[in-house]
């Protein structure tokens, strides 16, 4: 199976073409799925959405196109937003997933050594990076942060000692390795060239201050357990949907309408998927879709994540977009926001010395931006909202054992990660 590749299309005809060309194909893998099949197959334009709960009731191989010998991997999604759905994949379709996350502009290369801080368990995040990075010949360091094996203090040793050049992690994550830094003495991580982040939404100003902080360029990525990487940015950091592997649409929340572009909820079909074929499926995230040309020259269309739920018009966003926009010596890296009613109380660790300022500074912004509520600012010393000791234990590993001295714990016998 050829995949297509960016610079295979120059314009977004081009680019409907291939999407066109290919569609039989995934029409005819999903005649192969039991669900589909019994649903029945329709040209795509008359296909009903395919949702979570689909997914859901067809546990565990429900939607399964291949013989189950052809498969290589099992995954089920993290549960966020309700139970868990299952996803597997052969190995053509591990190509097609890792040649999607690798599409990163500042590229990933055999000289590269690429820590994995996301999960490898039944998520695919972890592994996801891995073959991408096994792919384009990078050396990887799974730091798995799931397992206590890695906490944070090791991390930032793994970062120093080993040169790390690339990262994969939650974007928060990247925070909580340089305040573990900052306790740990490390000043310096010069290898360190660009830090991969996805998984949850991340504000401009965020981003912009992860940046500062790490002296690297930060990249951000979308996609699912369900569907693999779904769009990553370019270097003028728009943020494409790889609309070469798969086909989006954007669902009118008040109509239900399935339109190529706009604000709604993302719906997705992939292209190249052999074991488990997804037509229409509704992915639950509120996007905004948009077809215009960008210097990258990649012709393809920008989405911009709005995330899931609204408060009023109170969104996490744009909290965060506040909060990052504080002046860096203020040193606010970690935050949180309660809204009761007409009320929102934000937290933020703030050292002393910027304690009033940032607190009137950030109470006026929150009134300008959300004037319908009425915020309350509370500043809490460092370590207050992440604990010293999250940033400095030591890794806590055991194996099984049998036979214990005197003063031992022997209630841990069979206790064991």
């Amino acid at each position: 199976m050829e995949l297509p590749q960016i610079g295979d299309w120059h314009d977004f005809a081009g680019l409907e073409r291939l999407q066109q060309d290919r569609l039989p194909a995934v029409l005819a893998a999903a005649e192969r799925s039991p669900f589909y099949r019994k649903r029945g197959i329709s040209a795509l334009p008359e296909q009903p959405l395919t949702t979570k709960h689909d997914l859901r009731e067809g546990y565990p191989f429900g939607l399964l196109a291949c013989d189950r010998a052809d498969l290589a991997t099992y995954h089920e999604s993290s549960g966020s937003s309700g139970e868990p759905t299952a996803s597997y994949y052969t190995e053509a379709d591990w190509l097609d997933l890792a040649e999607r996350f690798a599409r990163k502009w500042t590229g990933i290369t055999p000289g590269d050594t690429m820590l994995v801080r996301t999960p490898y368990a039944l998520m695919i995040t972890g592994h996801l990076a891995h073959r991408a990075a096994r792919l384009r010949g990078a050396t990887v360091v799974p730091a798995d942060n799931r397992s206590l094996a890695t906490p944070y203090s090791r991390v930032v040793r793994l970062l120093h000692d080993l040169g790390v050049t690339l990262t994969w992690s939650l974007p928060t994550d990247t925070l909580l390795w340089a305040a573990a830094a900052r306790v740990a003495g490390y000043r310096d991580f010069p290898a360190l060239r660009a830090l991969f982040v996805g998984g949850e939404p991340v504000s401009r100003a965020k981003k912009a201050r992860i940046g500062r902080i790490w002296g690297a360029p930060v990249v951000e990525e979308y996609g699912a357990t369900e569907t693999g990487t779904l769009a990553g940015e370019c270097e003028h950091g728009a943020m494409h949907l790889w609309a070469d592997r798969a086909v989006f649409e954007v669902q009118d929340p008040a109509t239900g309408e399935l339109r190529p572009a706009g604000r709604g909820s993302l719906v997705v079909t992939p292209l190249f998927r052999e074991a488990m074929p997804l037509l229409r499926y509704a992915i639950e995230d509120e996007v905004e879709v948009e077809y215009r040309d960008c210097p990258c020259g990649w012709h393809l269309p920008t989405v911009r994540l709005l995330g899931r739920g609204n408060n009023g018009g109170l969104t996490q966003l744009g909290l965060e977009e506040l909060v990052f926009a504080l002046p860096d010596d203020f040193g606010v890296w970690f935050w949180r926001a309660l809204v009761d009613g007409p009320s929102v109380r934000v937290e933020i660790e703030v050292p002393d010395r910027w304690r009033t300022a940032a607190v009137a500074t950030l109470t006026s912004a929150l009134h300008a931006a959300f004037p319908s509520f009425e915020p309350l600012v509370v500043p809490v010393p460092p370590g207050g909202l992440v604990p010293h000791r999250l940033l400095t234990a030591p890794a806590e590993v055991m194996k099984p054992r049998g036979l214990f001295r005197a003063g031992e714990d022997w209630d841990r016998a069979l206790q064991y990660y």
